[in-house]
């Protein structure tokens, strides 16, 4: 029971925070992209360094709560932005196909990836970098 409470405030704190991640990383690209015409896959880039370092941050210290050792949090966070990274390949794809091929609108199809990426960080960040040691 107690297992399932902690999983249960893990989950909504990862929604929480995840949801202002998920603020960040479409308030910076509109910046970048809408105001000022920086090419989309560039403004995607750029908001993705934001949102990850907001990201793990939160992730490591209230939604996971992971306490490392110097060396063993080097590793983790390696781990975590390769995780992120490729999740950013993910989502470069999706908008190079949607926006830059078939020319859909930018912000839905950002939307749209968001949600994707958001889905996958979760089971990335849970079974691969802040697992329980």
């Amino acid at each position: 029971m107690k297992k399932r409470k902690e999983d249960l405030k893990e989950l909504v704190l990862y929604t929480v925070f995840g949801n202002m991640t998920f603020i960040i990383s479409i308030a910076s690209y509109a910046v970048f992209n809408v105001a000022l015409g920086i090419n989309e896959l560039i403004a995607n880039a750029l908001a993705w360094v934001f949102a990850v370092l907001f990201s793990y941050i939160t992730n490591k210290r209230w939604v996971f709560r992971v306490s490392t050792a110097t060396k063993t949090a080097l590793v983790q966070m390696f781990a975590f932005f390769s995780g992120r990274f490729f999740t950013l390949i993910i989502e470069e794809t999706i908008i190079f196909v949607f926006i830059t091929m078939l020319s859909y609108p930018s912000m839905w199809v950002k939307l749209a990836a968001q949600v994707v990426v958001v889905v996958l960080n979760y089971i990335i960040s849970k079974l691969f970098v802040f697992k329980n040691q």
